[in-house]
């Protein structure tokens, strides 16, 4: 059974990011790709400012395509167990070397960021574990233990050694 389980569960690989495994107890690796970009980075951002400038506050872009040499891509995403994935992205665009255009998502402070990243533990009481007399009636009487039968042979009073005598 838990094999057929577990080949279905397989089957279903595209299926995971929807699956709740927090309530089955499975430990999913938590994933990080990019460079967090904070409302406050991207505030001390200016039109005018010179590539490295960016590269100070925001750090190397994540993506810097030859195709697109005048536009820098800051992208992020985060995936945990527990907490909801999150995803930013940040469009620095260049001409002649000094910013000309900045787009970004709605970004998160430090703060905010820090606390998106804590899931709410619910406790959960256990059940109370106490039966009253009413329950215990439900259930027949146990039986009376019987005497252990007498072995058959006697046991013996010595037992050979385990080890050699002499090494």
């Amino acid at each position: 059974m838990l094999t057929g389980a577990s080949l279905q569960l397989t089957g279903c690989a595209f299926a995971w990011p929807t699956l709740d495994l927090d309530g089955l107890g499975l430990y999913r690796p938590e994933i990080v790709q990019g460079n967090f970009v904070s409302r406050e980075q991207r505030q001390a951002l200016r039109p005018g400012m010179s590539r490295a400038q960016v590269k100070d506050i925001l750090g190397t872009p994540l993506v810097a395509s030859l195709f697109h040499a005048d536009r820098w891509d800051y992208v992020f995403t985060i995936r945990r167990q527990g907490v909801a994935p999150q995803s930013f992205k940040l469009t620095v665009q260049f001409k002649a070397d000094v910013v000309s255009q900045i787009e970004s998502d709605e970004l998160p402070s430090e703060n905010e960021f820090v606390k998106r990243l804590v899931s709410e533990k619910k406790i959960v009481q256990p059940p109370l574990l106490q039966a009253s007399e009413e329950d215990l009636r439900k259930f027949p009487a146990p039986a009376a233990p019987s005497a252990a039968p007498a072995p058959k042979a006697p046991l013996p009073t010595s037992y050979p050694p385990l080890e050699p005598a002499t090494r």
